[in-house]
């Protein structure tokens, strides 16, 4: 019997051990989902990161001033074009200190085929993590879950990788 009382205190560090290493799983695991924003596109549609679920999606955090953004926004004009149809659709959001006009202004002259907003109240940006660089991306699962993060210009040929992924290869 004494063997039995001493058993426990041997077992109590692998215990904790294995205890531990389920937390860091389950964690690292666990994708957080976005906020539910709902949001005006400057055609005046009303929508939700909710409308959205069962399909991919690529919330771009840009603005009319930011070399990058304006860079990579052919190649996300191309990618929409290219996977829209496959169930993945595009949210930009101008970012609040960008001026409406020159927002509106740039989608009209470079034809933006997806969904474009103004996060004017800079509430958009504060529930995505309080994003404040540009371009900051997010690409969310069919499920409204975080599966990837960008900060600065996107690498299309691993975001291709990753349509492709989620939405199945083109056949």
């Amino acid at each position: 019997m004494k063997s039995l009382f001493n058993s426990p205190r041997k077992l109590l560090f692998p215990l904790l051990l294995v205890l531990l290493l389920g937390f860091l799983a389950y964690t690292l695991a666990s994708k957080p989902t976005a906020p539910n924003i709902s949001f005006t596109t400057l055609d005046g549609k009303t929508s939700s990161m909710q409308d959205l679920r069962g399909k991919v999606v690529l919330v771009n955090f840009w603005a009319t001033d930011c070399p990058g953004c304006i860079a990579e926004m052919p190649a996300l004009i191309q990618t929409w074009h290219q996977y829209h149809e496959r169930g993945f659709e595009v949210v930009a959001i101008a970012m609040p200190y960008d001026p409406i006009d020159q927002v509106k202004n740039y989608t009209a002259k470079n034809s933006l085929p997806f969904k474009v907003t103004h996060d004017d109240s800079g509430d958009m940006s504060m529930q995505f993590n309080e994003v404040r660089v540009t371009p900051t991306t997010f690409v969310l699962d069919k499920d409204g879950k975080i599966i990837r993060k960008a900060i600065g210009e996107l690498d299309f040929k691993s975001l291709h990788e990753l349509l492709d992924q989620q939405l199945g290869t083109k056949g």
